[in-house]
């Protein structure tokens, strides 16, 4: 790949694993790809959006080839301090390429979710903008990149806070319109889990706790997928869960 770009491995013996894990019980698989964004090095390049999107595609056709439905998962990371509008082309290129190399896999777009990243400044960016900015911001990006063959769209966190997680996905079904066909809703891991972690801290003496941390999160975040006020109440840690070159 280029300088400071890589790409994901994992395409060979996937068509045996699939088999196997859904002879186990397994209906949905997920793959995650991320793209970085550096206006200074000329990154994402043509390569390295190429690469992930045919990964990802393969990925599905192989998946669905065996009875997963596919969670295709293009991250353009927080790294960096590019803005608002700077997120929103390159999530919106990186989205087109990926449905297009979908396309000619021959994925059966009905039978996928996309879990990307709501479209946000970066990390180091100097300005900060609201939910409903962010919001609008991303649903303008999705409306002009995905097909409304599909059905779902489940945002992954991305280093925000919980509070932030849950709040931008309330505006973002608040502000949905007819031109936003999708289901819209999460599929978190830091934003879901950072203050249960903290509750549990690893002891039984907590678990009470932070089960009822967890639930309040849960409720929040459905409450934000449906557009509801009522997420404010326990929207959660302020806290960034933001990780420079996260990696899992």
């Amino acid at each position: 790949m280029t300088s400071g770009e890589s790409a994901t491995q994992g395409l060979d013996g996937l068509d045996v694993k699939c088999k196997e894990y859904y002879e186990q019980g397994a209906r949905f698989a997920k793959w995650r790809a991320v793209i970085k964004i550096d206006r200074q090095q000329g990154h994402p390049s043509d390569l390295a959006i190429e690469e992930t999107a045919h990964s990802l595609a393969r990925y599905a056709a192989i998946c669905q080839a065996h009875g997963l439905v596919p969670i295709v998962e293009p991250e353009v990371l927080m790294d960096g301090d590019h803005d608002l509008c700077t997120a929103m082309n390159v999530t919106e290129r990186v989205l087109k390429i990926v449905y297009g190399k979908l396309y000619a896999h021959r994925v059966f777009l009905e039978g996928t979710l996309l879990k990307p990243n709501m479209v946000l400044a970066g990390a180091d960016c100097p300005t900060k903008y609201s939910p409903e900015e962010i919001a609008r911001a991303t649903l303008q990006t999705l409306a002009r990149a995905v097909p409304s063959a599909v059905p779902g769209i489940v945002f992954l966190s991305g280093g925000q806070s919980e509070e932030e997680a849950s709040t931008n996905l309330y505006w973002i079904n608040k502000l949905k319109t007819k031109d936003h066909p999708w289901a819209l809703s999460f599929s978190y891991g830091r934003a879901l889990q950072h203050s249960v972690l903290n509750a549990w801290k690893g002891s039984d003496d907590n678990k009470a706790n932070a089960q009822l941390v967890l639930l309040k999160r849960a409720e929040a975040c459905r409450d934000a997928a449906l557009g509801k006020e009522s997420i404010s109440a326990n929207a959660g840690s302020k806290e960034s869960t933001f990780i420079k070159d996260y990696k899992y």
